[in-house]
């Protein structure tokens, strides 16, 4: 019988073993990433396209994203959404600066149906007038109400000031909107989704004959050839106000240029990062929620792109206790560069972050994920188990000098809406 008032014997973590998904070929670069490894009949699909707002003309891409299930010459959307609906499907899709990605949840025996349903859609898109003037209102509406909100205006401002006059930094204004036409949508609907697959990734216990119907599906639209990526990008350092006339809070995005996981410094800045201000008992947090009451939350993270990647600390907090707060994230700053960290919170957060890739690499889903996460970077499911070697390696020392090298206030884009 099981004894509760033994307290369990801790056991240091030293690897994870991963799964790997199966790997297809499609056509030229385009891959298919299977995990097959799923113990029920759930299943996911996800395919990937060069379709990002970093993409075509500024907003052409995310009209498009929102149009892919409008209808075509013999579908109204609602019949296509009914369809999806009566097996059992649930669809979705999400934009980032660098690609478009489109998810379809369902039990496995349904799964390659529903892309037969969503591959006529997407190929027959009919770009009817009202469908695209209804999107184009809806998207103006809901933008002059996120103008309102100090939130928006920061990010819109620090996204410009972050990657400066790259095509990461541009940020759409109302009369864009007015500026939208239908040939454009077209062009960029046949240049970055029917030409523009990138991979397609499959979670779920399929057999191989339904893997291989689903690359004759797709693979007539699969990238002619490889979007280029930019890097070497400069934020705009300083600081910089957004006024908003009756706001009672400001919003605050504070960051600069960094990397991403293929940098050598990448684990160890995690570790940094988390003690930071990426937990619940983080030092932003202590200090401006806990201790001065600023806020209810502050965090901070590394964001990765294809070349490069940002560091970003963001909050919101009263309008009159704004400065103070700057104030007090740039002590924060100076702190990790001037005190060398306690063991005891060393051990802390290494158990938490070892404790977070535990979570992370729980079940196929989750392994899957994690695989996506590294694989656009040319890395592998070893990644995962450098980061625990990192985590069990790293010094108070070491900590101190990643706060010098890339936590210097001068090197910041400062950002305040409100």
């Amino acid at each position: 019988m099981l004894n509760r008032t033994t307290t369990p014997s801790l056991q240091q973590i030293d690897k994870i073993d991963f799964v790997k998904p199966l790997v297809f070929d499609i056509a030229g670069t385009t891959k298919l990433f299977h995990m097959k490894e799923v113990p029920n009949d759930t299943s996911r699909l996800d395919l990937y396209f060069d379709a990002g707002t970093a993409r075509g003309e500024k907003g052409i891409a995310s009209f498009v994203n929102g149009l892919l299930l409008s209808g075509t010459d013999t579908k109204t959307s609602v019949e296509i959404n009914g369809e999806i609906d009566a097996l059992g499907g649930f669809f979705e899709s999400g934009i980032s600066s660098e690609n478009a990605v489109l998810s379809v949840y369902a039990l496995k025996e349904n799964l390659l149906p529903i892309l037969k349903i969503l591959v006529d859609a997407i190929e027959h898109l009919a770009f009817q007038t009202h469908e695209v003037e209804e999107i184009i209102n809806d998207r103006k509406q809901k933008f002059k109400v996120n103008m309102e909100k100090v939130s928006f205006l920061a990010q819109r401002e620090f996204q410009s000031r972050l990657f400066n006059d790259s095509l990461y930094g541009r940020i759409t204004d109302e009369k864009d909107f007015d500026l939208i036409e239908i040939e454009n949508l077209k062009k960029f609907h046949v240049e970055h989704y029917l030409q523009g697959l990138q991979k397609v990734v499959i979670i779920g216990d399929l057999p191989d004959v339904e893997i291989h119907s689903t690359i004759e599906l797709v693979k007539k639209w699969t990238v002619t050839k490889n979007g280029t990526y930019e890097k070497d990008l400069q934020n705009l350092q300083g600081e910089f106000h957004v006024d908003k006339s009756g706001a009672v809070q400001s919003a605050l995005r504070i960051g600069r240029i960094l990397f991403n996981k293929t940098h050598e410094d990448y684990h160890d800045f995690i570790f940094l990062n988390t003690i930071l201000g990426d937990y619940f008992g983080s030092r932003l947090m202590s200090n401006i929620r806990e201790d001065k009451g600023y806020t209810y939350g502050i965090g901070s993270m590394l964001a990765e792109l294809h070349e490069t990647g940002y560091f970003l600390i963001a909050t919101e907090v009263g309008k009159d206790v704004r400065e103070a707060t700057i104030v007090e994230i740039q002590k924060e700053l100076t702190r990790l560069q001037e005190e060398l960290i306690e063991n005891e919170e060393i051990e802390l957060v290494r158990n938490y972050l070892l404790g977070q890739l535990l979570k992370s690499a729980d079940g196929p889903y989750s392994m899957a994920d994690l695989y996506l996460s590294v694989e656009p970077y040319g890395l592998e499911l070893d990644f995962y188990n450098q980061a625990i070697e990192s985590l069990n390696l790293i010094t108070p020392k070491r900590i101190q000098e990643l706060a010098k090298k890339y936590l210097n206030w001068e090197d910041f884009t400062i950002v305040s809406a409100g």
